[in-house]
């Protein structure tokens, strides 16, 4: 009889106040599959054993870096007037954040095209930068 007791207390953890069963992301507060990663990472032979907070602790990086980069994503469409988020859009929203662009760096985005860039040196001169140049040049001499 102890034994039962014991053992109906630790599949109780499992259950809400209601009764009803929690899964792993519910109980973590989290939308990633907990359950899912954990069985990933041990089919994918990372450790000989997996502790049971590897997973949670991982879902829980991954979702959030999911929302920063739809959030950043999400501004980037919103700013070439679009409702929905394509390929450009995840490029522009990782290259133009540091933290992203680094951590991506090594990351091609298909479809994703490059950032809008032309160097200063290859603009078009306008009128008062040909004059300061000349003073420049001619205090030089």
């Amino acid at each position: 009889p102890a034994h039962k007791a014991a053992k109906s207390s630790t599949s109780s953890k499992f259950q809400s106040r209601d009764g009803k069963m929690l899964s792993r992301s519910a109980r973590a507060g989290l939308t990633f599959p907990v359950g899912r990663i954990h069985r990933y990472l041990k089919k994918g032979r990372y450790a000989a054993r997996i502790g049971s907070g590897a997973p949670v602790y991982l879902c829980a990086v991954i979702e959030y870096l999911t929302a920063e980069l739809l959030e950043l994503a999400g501004h980037a469409a919103r700013d070439n007037k679009r409702k929905r988020i394509i390929p450009r859009h995840i490029q522009i929203a990782v290259r133009q954040d540091e933290e992203l662009s680094k951590l991506l760096s090594k990351v091609t985005i298909a479809h994703g095209g490059v950032l809008p860039f032309i160097h200063p040196d290859l603009l078009p001169k306008t009128k008062g930068d040909k004059h300061e140049t000349s003073e420049a040049g001619s205090q030089a001499l």
